[in-house]
C-alpha cells in the first residue's frame, strides 16, 4: 500500500518535494530561505524548508543527503539519516555541514537533501539478566579484520 502523505506549505514560496526519476527512492526537498545562506567550511546551518507534513502512523520520513551536494562541494547532513516522526508537526528543518574546503552558498528553492518514505515498528523491549550467547559474541569495530 502507497502511504499518503499530507503536506502543509508554511510560506508561499515553499515548494512540494517531488521525485526527479521515475524509479527514485527519494524525493528532493528544497530550502525555503528568505536570503542566501553561506556554509564556511565546517560551517553546519539548520535550512527551513517551509514545509509540514502529516506521516501515517507506521510510517517515518527518513532526510538523507543529496549525492550530487556530497561528492561536488562536501555538503552533507549532521545527523544522517534524519528522521521525520509520524507524529511531528512542526516545520521540517535540514541540518546541513559543509565538509567541503570552499564556502557554498545556499539559495532559496534549492535541493538540498531526499526524503525517503520507510515503513517503521516498534519494538517491546525486555530486560533480561543474560543473552543467548552467539559466535560472534561481543566482537565489535573491526572485529573480523579486512
Amino acid at each position: 500500500m502507497t502511504p499518503k502523505i499530507e503536506i502543509l506549505k508554511l510560506h508561499p514560496r515553499a515548494k512540494v518535494p517531488r521525485y526527479m526519476t521515475e524509479l527514485a527512492a527519494g524525493m528532493d526537498i528544497c530550502a525555503c530561505v528568505e536570503k542566501t545562506v553561506k556554509l564556511d567550511p565546517g560551517e553546519r546551518h539548520l535550512v527551513p524548508t517551509g514545509l509540514a507534513f502529516a506521516i501515517p502512523e507506521g510510517y517515518e520520513i527518513q532526510v538523507r543527503p543529496r549525492s550530487g551536494l556530497a561528492i561536488k562541494h562536501g555538503i552533507a547532513l549532521v545527523n544522517s539519516p534524519g528522521t521525520i516522526d509520524a507524529d511531528y508537526r512542526g516545520e521540517v528543518g535540514i541540518i546541513l555541514i559543509n565538509h567541503g574546503e570552499e564556502s557554498f552558498s545556499i539559495a532559496d528553492g534549492e535541493r538540498i537533501a531526499q526524503l525517503v518514505v520507510a515503513p517503521v515498528c516498534q519494538a517491546q523491549l525486555f530486560e533480561v539478566t543474560s543473552l543467548a550467547e552467539t559466535r560472534r559474541g561481543s566482537g565489535g569495530f573491526g572485529h573480523t579484520g579486512q
